[in-house]
C-alpha cells in the first residue's frame, strides 16, 4: 500500500509521481479539475449533463434540502464545501486519473461521489508531506439505481431533457482512513475502468479526535420520528459512561430528505423527571444559538465548560423551529423522554417549569455527547443488535450489557451503537422513511456509527445471529465478519469480536440455525488474528446443562435476548484488559 518517494520534490507537491500518478494532470485544487456540468435549474435542463443523456441534478431541490452554494456540510464528522459553481457550470469532475494538489490532515478523508451508467470504483493514489503514499480503494454507486441505505442525500427529482421528473438522485460520501500526524499534499483520482463515469463532487477531511471522547452515543435506525412536529422543545435523557469538564453535542440529520432547524439547544444534569438539578445551560453552534442541519447533514456544538458526571443523566434539549415532519430516530431507547405540545415554542431553557405535554420513548435529532478532562484511554464502541440495544432489559434503569460494562470501567467512555434487528449483510432500512426500524446493515453504517465516533480505540462487534435466524449461512456472516476487522484495522480501530449468544427454543430459530451459531463461533474463538481478541458472551449466559440454550436465569423468555442478569452477566464477561 505505501512506498517511499526518492525525491523531495514529491513532498513538496512540484512533481507527480512515478507509477500509477505518472502523467497525471495536476490541478491547485479540486474546483480547478471541473470538467462536468451537473445541475441545472428547472427551467433549463439542457444546461448541464451529469450522465451523458441529458440529465441532471436540479438546482432549486439542492437548495431546498439546505444544500446551497459555497456551503460547508458535515457528513460522518468531516466538512465538505460544496461547489460554488452556478447551475449551468461546471461542479464536479469525472475522475480520470486527476492529481489535486492541497493540504489533507485529519483522521480521514472524505470525497462526496455519485456514478452515472452504473455504480464503479477505482484505485487513487495520495502523496503524503513525508514522501510516502497510500493506495485507496474510491467506490460509488449510481446516482438513481444505488442503494437508498448507503447514501449521504436524496434529492427527489432529476432534471431530463423534458424537465424534472419524480426520479430521486443521490449523492454519497466515501471516507479514506488517513496515516495519522502526517498531512497529505496531493490526492490522485482513480482512473476510469468502465464506461460508468465517477463524479467527484468536494473533498473534505474529517478531523482527529483530539481530546474529545464520546460519553454517549445512539444509532439512527429509521428516518421517520413520529411527526408531524411544530414549534415545540423535546426534552431527552442520556446516561453518561466517562465524566468531563467539558461537553459537546453531536446532532444528526442522517436519512432526512429535508434541513431541519434546531432553534435552541441546551443541556442540564437531570435530576429526575424531567427536571434538572440546576438551570440548563444553552450550547451554540459557531457562536450561535441555533443551527440548521441540511438533508443527510450533522452539526457539533461549540465547547462548553460544563461539569459532566460519569454514570449520571444529563437532559438535552432541543426546540425544533417550524415543523419537522420526518427526523432520524433509535427508536428502542428503554427511557423515557419528555415534549411540550405542539405551537409551544422554546423551553430549552426551562427548568422545574418545563411545560411537559407528553413522553416519547425514542432518541431524534441527538447523535452523541462529547466530553474532554483528565484520563481516559479513548472511546470504546459496542456494536450490535438488539442483544447490544438491550431490548427487553427493564426501561429506565440502564441495565443493557455495555450500561455494566461502563460501571467496572471508571473514567473510561463506552457507547451504545446496537440496533435492534440490525443484520451484517442486508439492510432492513432502507435509507429513506419507511417505518422499518432495524436499521441498515452493520456494513453500511460502519463509518457512520462506529468509525466517526469521537476518540473511538476499540470496538466490540456482536453481529450475526440475525443474518443465520435470517437464512445467511455461516461462511457469509463470517466473511461479513472478517470485512468488518479489515475496514476498522484501515481505520486504526481494535476489534474484539463477540460469540453470537444461544438461540435454542426461540421460535426464529432452527437447527440449521444452531449449527450455523456453532460454526459462526468456532471462527471466532480461532480467529486466526482477524480479530484483535474476542469476547465469550455465549460462555457467559448459557445453561451448562444444555449449551444450545440459554440459562433460565438469565433469560428474558423469548430464548433469544437475555434479561437484566442475563445482561449483567455478558458486561461481567468482557475482559477489561483487552481493551
Amino acid at each position: 500500500m505505501k512506498r517511499i518517494l526518492l525525491t523531495a520534490l514529491l513532498a513538496a507537491g512540484l512533481l507527480t509521481p512515478a507509477g500509477p500518478a505518472d502523467a497525471a494532470v495536476s490541478y491547485p485544487d479540486l474546483a480547478a479539475a471541473f470538467d462536468n456540468i451537473g445541475t441545472s435549474p428547472a427551467a433549463t435542463p439542457a444546461a448541464a449533463d451529469l450522465d451523458g443523456s441529458g440529465h441532471s441534478l436540479v438546482a432549486e431541490d439542492l437548495t431546498a434540502a439546505g444544500w446551497d452554494r459555497g456551503r460547508v456540510i458535515t457528513v460522518d464528522g468531516a466538512q465538505l464545501r460544496l461547489p460554488t459553481a452556478a447551475p449551468g457550470t461546471p461542479d464536479n469532475v469525472v475522475a480520470d486519473g486527476q492529481r489535486i494538489r492541497g493540504r489533507f490532515a485529519g483522521a480521514a478523508l472524505s470525497f462526496l461521489v455519485t456514478s452515472t451508467g452504473a455504480g464503479t470504483d477505482g484505485t487513487g493514489t495520495l502523496e503524503y508531506a513525508d514522501g510516502h503514499t497510500q493506495d485507496y480503494r474510491l467506490s460509488a454507486p449510481d446516482w438513481i439505481t444505488g442503494p437508498g441505505s448507503r447514501l449521504t442525500v436524496a434529492f427527489p427529482r432529476w432534471n431530463s431533457p423534458d424537465g424534472p421528473g419524480a426520479v430521486p438522485a443521490k449523492l454519497y460520501t466515501v471516507a479514506v482512513p488517513l496515516d495519522p500526524g502526517v498531512p497529505v499534499t496531493a490526492v490522485t483520482l482513480p482512473k476510469a475502468s468502465s464506461s460508468a463515469r465517477l463524479h467527484v463532487f468536494s473533498l473534505g477531511t474529517r478531523p482527529t479526535a483530539g481530546p474529545w471522547t464520546a460519553t454517549w452515543a445512539t444509532a439512527t435506525d429509521d428516518g421517520l420520528a413520529a411527526g408531524p412536529w411544530t414549534e415545540r422543545t423535546l426534552r431527552m435523557v442520556e446516561h453518561t459512561s466517562r465524566g468531563g469538564s467539558q461537553v459537546r453535542i453531536r446532532l444528526d440529520n442522517a436519512y432526512d430528505p429535508g434541513p431541519l432547524n434546531v432553534g435552541h439547544a441546551t443541556i442540564a444534569v437531570r435530576s429526575a423527571g424531567a427536571v434538572p438539578v440546576r438551570t440548563p445551560v444553552t450550547l451554540t453552534f459557531g457562536g450561535r444559538k441555533g443551527v440548521a442541519l441540511p438533508a443527510g447533514g450533522q452539526a457539533v456544538s461549540d465547547p462548553l465548560p460544563f461539569s459532566v458526571p460519569a454514570d449520571a443523566d444529563l437532559l438535552v434539549s432541543l426546540y425544533v423551529q417550524g415543523t419537522v415532519t420526518n427526523a432520524p430516530l433509535h427508536s428502542v431507547a428503554l427511557q423515557e423522554m419528555y415534549t411540550t405540545a405542539d405551537g409551544t415554542g422554546d423551553h430549552a431553557g426551562d427548568g422545574v417549569t418545563f411545560p411537559s405535554a407528553g413522553t416519547f420513548g425514542f432518541w431524534t435529532i441527538l447523535a452523541g455527547i462529547d466530553v474532554t478532562g483528565p484520563g481516559g484511554a479513548g472511546t470504546v464502541v459496542a456494536f450490535g443488535d438488539s442483544i447490544t440495544d438491550g431490548y427487553l432489559s427493564t426501561p429506565d434503569t440502564d441495565r443493557r450489557w455495555p450500561d455494566f460494562l461502563a460501571r467496572r470501567l471508571p473514567g473510561q467512555a463506552v457507547v451504545n451503537e446496537g440496533i435492534s434487528g440490525n443484520r451484517i449483510l442486508q439492510d432492513a432500512f432502507s435509507g429513506y422513511p419507511d417505518g422499518r426500524t432495524a436499521g441498515v446493515s452493520a456494513l453500511a453504517r460502519l463509518n457512520h456509527d462506529l468509525i466517526s465516533q469521537s476518540g473511538v480505540r476499540t470496538a466490540i462487534v456482536l453481529e450475526g445471529i440475525n443474518d443465520i435466524n435470517s437464512g445467511a449461512s455461516a461462511g457469509d456472516v463470517i466473511a461479513g465478519l472478517t470485512e468488518i476487522a479489515a475496514e476498522l484495522h484501515a481505520a486504526h480501530v481494535r476489534v474484539l469480536a463477540g460469540t453470537l449468544t444461544p438461540i435454542k427454543g426461540c421460535t426464529c430459530s432452527s437447527d440449521a440455525h444452531l449449527a450455523a451459531r456453532n460454526q459462526v463461533n468456532a471462527f471466532i474463538r480461532d480467529n486466526g488474528g482477524v480479530f484483535d481478541g474476542w469476547v465469550d458472551f455465549d460462555a457467559a449466559v448459557r445453561d451448562p446443562a444444555d449449551p444450545e440454550a440459554m440459562l433460565a436465569a438469565y433469560d428474558s423468555g423469548d430464548h433469544l435476548h437475555p434479561g437484566d442478569a442475563g445482561y449483567a452477566a455478558m458486561g461481567a464477561a468482557v475482559p477489561l484488559d483487552r481493551l
